[in-house]
């Protein structure tokens, strides 16, 4: 992926750590780093406008996230994760998600129910786009909604901010494959999942949507396994 121009963050409506550590976590999810790249804190302070400090804070709590490594005396590098332990990610986080569809199968609403049928339309049209970059972001963003629009439907706080932070590793693991826009070829294939859990959602049927979901969700270590070099 293409390098990202140098950001000048604006501190009059800024916090420095929380924009810094935002700016990195949405490249890492984009895959704009490969796994095991080193990060220099100098060369990102010079690009953000910032001192180290931001940036040492941000790089903390990428390090919880379980997005990059950090090593005494040495620095940062994107995390690398086997082969074995992304498998095991997906088929927790399937069952996870396959729960929350099931639950919100039971409680959804006709006005939550039209809010994601738009995100899919969106996620249709966006099939049309040539370009792989556009294409991969994009759904990456809207796949993002789709869901978050499911856990809206369970009416679970706790499921909702718990979920979050498995769809950043979920994002991340799919774009630091070695490869750029894996999501791009995939698309087809992973709104075609949606639209069965879609169907279940509205049937109201709860063994489907929690079938359909983690079906979908454990997939996704196909997509990865296609791009890994």
């Amino acid at each position: 992926m293409t390098r990202p121009q140098p950001v000048r963050l604006d501190r009059a409506t800024s916090r420095l750590n929380h924009a810094v550590y935002d700016q990195l976590k949405e490249r890492l999810l984009d895959g704009v780093y490969a796994a095991g790249e080193q990060l220099s804190t100098e060369r990102l302070r010079l690009e953000f406008g910032v001192s180290k400090q931001p940036v040492m804070e941000a790089m903390r709590r990428l390090s919880g996230d379980g997005l990059i490594d950090i090593y005494p005396q040495v620095g940062s590098r994107v995390a690398i994760y086997p082969p074995q332990e992304v498998g095991d990610f997906f088929v927790m986080f399937g069952g996870f998600e396959g729960t929350i569809a099931g639950i919100a199968a039971t409680r959804r609403t006709p006005e939550q129910l039209a809010d994601m049928d738009a995100i899919s339309r969106q996620i249709d049209q966006l099939r049309s786009e040539d370009d792989p970059a556009t294409r991969a972001r994009g759904y990456r963003l809207l796949n993002r909604r789709f869901h978050e629009a499911i856990h809206l439907m369970a009416h679970s706080r706790v499921m909702a901010q718990t979920s979050s932070r498995m769809w950043d590793l979920s994002d991340f693991l799919i774009n630091t494959t070695g490869t750029s826009n894996p999501l791009s070829a995939a698309l087809d294939g992973r709104h075609d999942d949606h639209e069965r859990i879609r169907a279940a959602l509205h049937d109201g049927d709860q063994a489907a949507a929690r079938k359909e979901m983690e079906h979908h969700i454990v997939g996704t270590v196909d997509v990865i396994r296609e791009h890994e070099e």
